[in-house]
């Protein structure tokens, strides 16, 4: 049974672990159009479970942000049509530093991007308290960042490899930030030495990596930390709604 047989059989979690087990092998012959596949049905599901929540949440009145003066702001973004060309430069001012793991690249080809952050300029009084709502940055924002201000950011990371050994595109802010309040670094995906399927999702306290962030966050319906209980989150009408309809990835 191949790897995608297996992981539409509903052994997701395992089908990654024989990934990650496979390390460079998953890029060659036999394995690189199998695990290609898993990728690609794994983001198909992770735009369908966003585009469910969002109605989800669109349905009880959530206050989404309204303004868009970067495109990281809108709610959901569907992959541009330049998105290879503006992979390919991302690619290339990280290139020093290492590889941008396939399944950022792959969540920017299905995906595109997204925003549950509450609008917290129109409306303090939060639904949720620090729930940490999904948001990853926008391609055209995170290429903004990293290739237009390269030597900034080339600078910035050289600084972080001395101390740390590593580099990383930040990708979403933290729980804190996304409540208007003072917190630590963004979350980030670790940039690696060599070419990788998955990554580690830097600053998140579930220490983990980018593809199981993105399940544990809709184990959760889209908020990774609602169901902390020293904020007494009232999420459970909306979980018996949503949880049923989501795909596992």
């Amino acid at each position: 049974m191949t790897l995608y047989e297996r992981y539409q059989n509903g052994e997701t979690t395992a089908v990654y672990a024989d990934i990650a087990e496979l390390g460079q092998k998953a890029f060659g012959a036999p394995y690189h159009a199998d695990v290609n596949h898993v990728l690609k049905e794994t983001f198909s599901r992770v735009a369908y479970n966003l585009n469910v929540i969002h109605k989800g949440l669109t349905g009880i009145g959530y206050l989404f942000k309204r303004e868009f003066p970067y495109n990281s702001d809108r709610p959901l973004l569907k992959p541009f049509l330049q998105t290879e060309r503006l992979l390919q430069r991302l690619e290339t001012t990280v290139k020093p530093f290492g590889y941008v793991p396939e399944s950022l690249k792959m969540f920017y080809r299905a995906v595109g991007g997204c925003n549950f952050a509450w609008d917290y300029e129109t409306n303090e009084d939060y639904i949720w308290v620090y729930a940490d709502p999904v948001q990853i940055i926008a391609l055209d924002d995170l290429v903004s960042i990293v290739c237009e201000e390269e030597e900034n950011w080339k600078e910035d990371m050289r600084q972080y490899f001395e101390e740390d050994h590593i580099a990383f595109l930040e990708l979403s802010a933290d729980y804190y930030h996304k409540d208007n309040t003072s917190g630590g670094a963004p979350y980030a995906i670790q940039i690696t030495p060599l070419p990788s399927i998955d990554s580690a999702f830097l600053n998140e306290e579930h220490n983990t990596t980018f593809i199981d962030y993105l399940r544990i966050t809709f184990e959760n319906c889209g908020f990774s930390r609602i169901t902390e209980p020293e904020y007494d989150n009232d999420y459970e009408e909306f979980f018996s709604r949503v949880k049923p309809q989501l795909k596992k990835i």
